[in-house]
């Protein structure tokens, strides 16, 4: 069980902070969150001890973790036990992916449900049909109605035990090839289903695109943004465009990827020797995982 922070209120009571409440807190607090995707427990204790403020279980990285494809290839609930991973790897908050919430709004409250109790700060919705394709392959990427994605929401927000869960809906509208003015369209009526957050996907090399959609959003909710492809973009320009939260999606697991080809080339061919010096002491990792702190529980506890 993952323990989360808590504070000492004005009775001197201790009360625990939500993790959807850090969330909203980080999404609103006037400079965008630095939000970086896990796919397991170990990349989310290197995110959190990087510094990142949250973490993002993302649904490409773990269904690449378990060598699958993120077309909807792993089910919901072998997404959600990586996640519960993610969650009780660190206090970090975690917003989960949950794709299109894998079928229609019965299905999307049982994975907001579980999401839930496992103790996660929130999921994410996306408005495609499901099966769903990643945003990045392929150019047919079809979207569901409007008021077909609004019962979604509207479905896991009225399941929700905690009303500070954050539900984070994600328009596909750019990804689809329409315009501005649909992903405007779809924005606001996901916002008036009881969305807590927009997030804006583009695929374009430049911000534009999320700038202009930013111009016309003004601060309606706060959005948040993957820049996976328009990463030469000033983190300072978010800022200034009001963006609530910066989701690094992928890049830990893309460079997870580079590290351990390279490691089992070098294994392959010259043997140990070579890569050594290269890779991280097992010292490292034991710190990482707390391996001390385990030893004075032993101290403490196993008399």
């Amino acid at each position: 069980m993952t323990i989360f922070p808590s504070y000492i209120d004005q009775q001197g009571i201790a009360r625990t902070i939500h993790p959807g409440v850090r969330l909203r807190q980080l999404l609103t607090k006037g400079t965008p969150a630095k939000i970086m995707g896990a796919h397991d427990g170990l990349s989310a204790r290197i995110a959190a001890d990087a510094g990142f403020d949250a973490l993002w279980a993302s649904g490409l990285c773990m269904s690449s973790a378990l060598g699958v494809r993120d077309s909807d290839e792993a089910s919901w609930t072998d997404l959600l036990a990586v996640a519960s991973r993610i969650v009780e790897a660190t206090p970090v908050p975690v917003l989960v992916d949950g794709d299109t919430g894998y079928g229609n709004f019965n299905t999307a409250r049982r994975f907001a449900r579980h999401a839930e109790r496992l103790g996660a700060a929130g999921i994410c919705l996306e408005d495609k049909v499901f099966p769903k394709m990643n945003s990045f392959v392929g150019n047919d990427h079809k979207l569901a109605s409007v008021p077909e994605f609004c019962g979604k929401l509207r479905a896991c927000r009225e399941s929700l035990r905690d009303p500070s869960f954050v539900v984070v809906a994600r328009t596909e509208a750019l990804i689809a090839g329409l315009d501005l003015s649909e992903a405007l369209h779809r924005a606001e009526a996901y916002r008036q289903a009881g969305a807590d957050a927009i997030f804006i996907h583009s695929r374009k090399t430049t911000v534009d695109e999320i700038a202009a959609f930013m111009r016309e959003w003004s601060d309606r909710l706060p959005v948040v943004i993957a820049p996976t492809t328009y990463y030469r973009t000033p983190q300072q320009t978010y800022e200034d465009m009001g963006i609530g939260g910066v989701i690094w999606a992928n890049q830990s697991m893309r460079a997870a990827v580079t590290a351990m080809r390279e490691a089992c080339r070098l294994m392959y061919a010259k043997g140990p020797t070579a890569l050594e010096d290269t890779i991280a002491p097992l010292a490292e990792v034991f710190k990482l995982l707390e391996y001390d702190q385990l030893a004075k529980d032993e101290e403490r506890y196993q008399l």
